[in-house]
């Protein structure tokens, strides 16, 4: 993540990780005794100012008084004036205030010198502290990683840091515990509260073989895992890492508010100098302190604080407020880019379907099952694809025959060929046997079950037909898109066409394309950005959908069970794995928006009617003091709403 700081381009006085309530450079900390030492001595010194003049509280006495007060606010403030100067960045907050306050001083206007300086570090205080809770709002909700495990050795259970056990290394997970690491779980079965992970405070039930994440909490019995990835690429650590880096990608409204502040700056620093130097030659008699006080005025209310510190703390607040629903968006950009979206594109399978098969029906003669099934599951039971793991968990055990394959071959998007005890036999859809002249009969599927053909020599034997249940909230998510101002759904599935379109029937999507390999989803995708306008989302979880989420404009990765190729690939993660939640995505997108535009409104409404009362003399320093850091904290406690908001 970048560390330099934002006021090189847009004199603004805070970080950019600041601004994404990261580490704070204790330079510019105003600590908070400072502010509280210069706030009693400008108390005490305004109500000496009212009782003791004319009196001992007078000339050097007061000068001396009020630059007691002065010093410890002022102090940081110009320290980094000076630095930023020898760098050459002069138009910087710290500078504006810096020779606001000074020239107070030199008109006399001691009070008003110090309040402005005094207000200026309890604001950059409450800022500082807004950020930081945004931060740790999201690292409370993420960083659940535990600092010990109990690895396996030898059967005895020892404690361990996480990042030192390996891949392939068997741990002990007890009641009430959070998995340290992911892992595939061993023991029978257990339930685990996800809710770190997915936002979901309902138990999800696991059996041996599925695989656990780290972050989630065992909640049955002691359970075995054997770990699957190292402590640094957990699931939970990426999700962290994905956060952490969101702040660095700025949306184009953070975009255009630094560019701005780089032109607005040394504008109106220049439009202050006029002030003060060009009534000299049309205003008789010219008094040069009071037009000096006018353009003093001018300058505290023209910092651009209000908007270069409120508007990427109201993107933090959006991706933290979407990280509470379960939904891991990788930058200001992408949640910027989530309220345009005009056209989803859904996935079938893993992403409005469980991707859970299981077999339902074997259509093979009872002639050629014994015969048939046994090479059915050899030539299947290395294959990772989740049709061939659905055929294996079924018949896996049922046979006692071992059979030999040779020369096996996967074929994307068709299915499996091999040879096996000399025979040749093709396990795919319509596709894949039609490519070798073999015409499949009898079984079409009418519902959402997809049909495996199986020929040998090819002659065709018969169908083995998978069922996958469809999400229990995919109809809501569409239904929710709708109402989000989605104006279309479209569905791409490598499943058959009869099987993609009963599923987009039931769920009410509005176009299904189905039989697709996985570069013909990525040539469909370019159609379909060339016949909608706007923004088009793509929702995918398996590797092969990792080009489509690239050339979408904003991709979605279903991340709880997703590959780790379209989580790393999306722009976008639905930890859930709940589609619906795309909509309350783009919900907080819309949302944040607002808040950016509302601040936006408001800094620059207040600051340019100040900034004319200041040019008439009607305003003083204490209404600039208002107009910059009053108008900030209302534009900051603005921006942290969006964390309370329920989506």
């Amino acid at each position: 993540m970048s560390n330099h700081h934002d006021h090189n381009q847009n004199g603004c006085c805070t970080t950019s990780e600041e601004a994404a309530g990261g580490s704070i450079n204790k330079n510019a900390v105003l600590k908070h005794w400072k502010p509280a030492i210069g706030f009693i001595l400008l108390s005490a010194g305004l109500v000496m100012d009212y009782l003791l003049q004319p009196g001992w509280f007078t000339g050097p006495v007061r000068l001396a008084w009020y630059l007691a007060a002065y010093l410890p606010v002022g102090i940081p403030v110009l320290r980094q004036a000076a630095v930023h100067l020898k760098k050459g960045d002069i138009f910087t907050e710290f500078f504006l205030m810096g020779i606001a306050t000074l020239g107070a001083f030199y008109i006399g206007e001691y009070p008003e010198g110090v309040a402005v300086m005094l207000f200026y570090s309890i604001g950059e205080a409450f800022q500082h502290g807004a950020a930081s809770k945004a931060r740790a709002n999201i690292k409370a909700l993420l960083d659940v990683r535990p600092e010990e495990a109990l690895l396996l050795r030898d059967g005895d259970a020892v404690t361990v840091h996480p990042g030192s056990v390996s891949p392939g290394q068997k741990i002990r997970v007890k009641p009430g515990e959070r998995i340290p690491l992911d892992g595939t779980l061993l023991s029978k079965r257990s339930a685990f509260d996800t809710s770190a992970l997915t936002g979901e405070s309902k138990p999800r039930h696991f059996k041996e073989g599925d695989s656990v994440l780290a972050g989630m909490i065992n909640l049955n019995n002691v359970i075995e895992l054997q770990v699957t990835k190292s402590y640094e690429n957990s699931s939970i650590s990426r999700i962290l890492k994905m956060v952490q880096e969101a702040s660095s990608r700025k949306a184009k409204t953070e975009l255009f508010i630094r560019s701005f502040a780089r032109v607005y700056t040394p504008a109106v620093v220049f439009l202050a100098t006029l002030l003060v130097i060009l009534p000299s030659f049309f205003v008789d008699p010219y008094i040069f302190d009071e037009w000096l006080y006018r353009g003093l005025v001018f300058l505290v209310i023209s910092c651009p604080c209000a908007l270069v510190i409120s508007i990427p703390l109201g993107y933090f607040g959006g991706i933290g407020a979407a990280s509470r629903n379960g939904i891991l968006v990788k930058g200001g950009n992408y949640l910027d880019a989530l309220k345009d979206v005009k056209t989803v594109v859904f996935d079938k399978t893993g992403t409005l379907t469980e991707g859970v098969f299981a077999v339902r029906d074997v259509h093979i003669s009872d002639e050629d099952l014994h015969e048939v099934l046994p090479m059915v599951l050899a030539a299947e039971k290395n294959s990772t694809h989740p049709i061939a793991k659905a055929i294996t968990d079924t018949f896996s055990g049922k046979f006692a025959m071992q059979l030999d394959v040779e020369n096996q071959k996967e074929i994307p998007g068709h299915g499996v060929e091999a040879s096996i005890s000399g025979k040749e036999i093709l396990i795919g859809n319509r596709k894949l046997l039609e490519s070798y002249d073999v015409t499949p009969n009898g079984q079409l599927q009418e519902d959402s079950a997809t049909v495996v053909y199986v020929a040998v020599d090819r002659v065709y034997k018969g169908s083995i037909v998978i069922a996958d249940r469809v999400k229990a909230d995919a109809a809501d998510a569409i239904r929710e898109l709708k109402k989000a101002g989605v104006r279309q759904t479209v569905m791409l599935s490598g499943d058959t066409e009869e099987t993609a379109q009963s599923v987009g029937k039931a769920l009410g999507i509005d176009r299904v394309y189905g039989g697709l390999l996985p570069e013909e989803k990525a040539e469909k995708l370019e159609q379909l950005k060339r016949e909608f306008p706007g923004v088009i989302a793509y929702a995918g979880d398996g590797i092969n959908d990792a080009p489509v989420l690239a050339l979408s404009d904003v991709g979605i990765a279903m991340g709880a069970m997703g590959s780790d190729v379209a989580v790393e690939t999306a722009d976008v993660v639905i930890q859930s794995d709940q589609p619906s939640r795309i909509a309350t995505g783009i919900k907080i997108g819309k949302e944040t928006r607002n808040i950016v535009w509302q601040n936006i409104g408001l800094a620059m409404g207040i600051k340019i009617l100040f900034l004319g009362l200041g040019a008439f003399g009607i305003a003083s320093l204490w209404e600039a003091v208002f107009a910059d850091v009053g108008v900030a904290l209302l534009a900051i406690l603005n921006a942290i709403r969006i964390q309370k908001m329920e989506f």
